[in-house]
């Protein structure tokens, strides 16, 4: 079959690299030059993901079939809509039901419209003196976000980085000022507990779920720094993890699939890979957001331990056919970014780096290129995560190990690593951290 994909991310490199196990054509879009992208295309163009006329005629020049788009940004502007009108199929929703995860209030008040489980107390405002008023009289402590994308660094945690009530109106003013996210702020209730993803297939209305993963947000060891998009993630063999039980996991993909038949009773039926952020709380799982798409660096966790078809669980995906015995190895994975000195802050871009892809598969690891270019025949990082490394293996344990081994085999200038993702001392405190917090219940 022939598929298109677009971006040029870790996230997107997985899914070619399971398009490929499922012997699959790949015509590729994407605005940087990805390596391992490349390598897999039949034919490429380096172009801006959300030119929709450009990434359209491309697709009917080369008499694609099915089409698969991994970052929000092209969703947001409707390239899904458009490839749809022009006869193409895609593993990936329109532009309504995107807003699942371009609009943080439509998720909110959706939730809120149909009395779905695991929402948080929340309001918008699109002015900075309503948000100081709300803010003056709310009763539980909070989380500011700008209401649309900002590629998962928008975020601001009362108590871990907004320690006064000034250091949350700067924030709140910041985002007015500079108009981040183009839409505004919601002010949501803080969930205690223990984040984890829950990512599921969907074809409109039925839901087939992924192996949960736990992401690792904050840029430095020991779970301090700014926020990023992700610095590393892992999964268990039994795809739990050690801290969700299963009928936890159960009432996560209940939501999941509350928000599905929702979005369909809405008129916005939504098709292709969902992923639900979720913080496990001493009430139970809380909805922290949505995204309309597959997590980065989730992606990297679940799609090499994929053993059904990646191109016909997408096929099913578009097409509304969706069967349940979608099949994931019962491995352990672990993932760790490479990124450039100063992500999170400001990156040291631009510069040379080095993958030996042979020495790593020995390890027991697999990589995927992300936010790298090609400048004058050589590979360099960009201003986000360079390459993810995923060591898999039987526990967590071993996956971990083959990971840090193969990240030997990346090298170059100003990058840096969070070691720490997966070893079993950051496990356990996560496991210990929600022992307590059920102590209080």
């Amino acid at each position: 079959m022939k598929v298109l994909t677009v971006g040029g991310g870790g996230r997107e490199h997985a899914a070619v690299e399971a398009f490929h196990r499922s012997g699959s054509e790949i015509f590729a879009v994407m605005k940087n030059a990805n390596p391992g992208i490349i390598k897999r295309s039949k034919a490429y163009k380096l172009i801006d993901e959300k030119n929709i006329k450009e990434v359209c005629d491309f697709a009917k020049k080369n008499c694609v079939e099915i089409a698969f788009i991994g970052p929000e940004a092209p969703l947001e502007v409707g390239l899904a809509d458009a490839l749809e009108s022009i006869g193409i199929k895609c593993a990936s929703p329109t532009k309504n039901a995107a807003r699942i995860e371009t609009s943080k209030t439509f998720m909110r008040e959706l939730l809120e419209k149909y009395k779905i489980n695991g929402n948080l107390g929340f309001a918008s405002f699109d002015n900075a003196k309503d948000t100081e008023n709300y803010i003056k009289g709310v009763k539980y402590d909070i989380v500011v976000k700008p209401v649309g994308l900002t590629g998962g660094k928008g975020v601001k945690v009362q108590g871990e980085h907004l320690h006064s009530f000034d250091d949350i109106m700067q924030y709140v003013n910041e985002i007015f000022d500079n108009n981040i996210g183009g839409a505004g702020v919601i002010i949501e209730e803080k969930a205690v507990g223990e984040e984890y993803t829950q990512m599921v297939f969907c074809d409109g209305s039925s839901i087939t779920a992924m192996p949960l993963v736990q992401d690792h947000k904050r840029a430095y060891e020991g779970d301090v720094g700014p926020n990023t998009g992700g610095m590393g993630s892992y999964t268990d063999a039994d795809h739990l993890l050690p801290f969700v039980t299963e009928n936890e996991s159960k009432i996560s993909l209940n939501i999941i699939q509350q928000i599905v038949d929702a979005l369909r009773k809405e008129g916005c039926t939504y098709r292709g890979p969902m992923y639900g952020q979720f913080m496990l709380t001493i009430n139970g799982p809380k909805l922290i957001e949505i995204n309309a798409r597959f997590g980065d660096p989730e992606a990297m966790n679940v799609l090499p331990i994929l053993e059904t078809s990646f191109t016909d669980v997408c096929e099913a995906m578009a097409s509304g056919t969706l069967k349940k015995n979608v099949k994931f190895s019962k491995k352990a994975t672990v993932c760790k970014y490479v990124v450039p000195e100063g992500y999170g802050v400001r990156s040291k871009a631009g510069l040379p780096i080095s993958v030996d892809e042979e020495d790593i598969k020995k390890c027991g690891a697999t990589v995927f290129y992300a936010n790298v270019d090609i400048v004058d025949n050589k590979l360099v990082t960009g201003t986000s995560r360079s390459v993810g490394v995923v060591g898999m293996g039987e526990s967590i344990e071993e996956a971990e190990s083959n990971c840090e081994n193969a990240l030997k085999y990346v090298n170059g200038e100003a990058i840096t690593v969070r070691h720490d993702i997966g070893k079993r001392e950051l496990v356990q405190k996560r496991v210990d951290h929600m022992k307590a917090l059920r102590k209080e219940r």
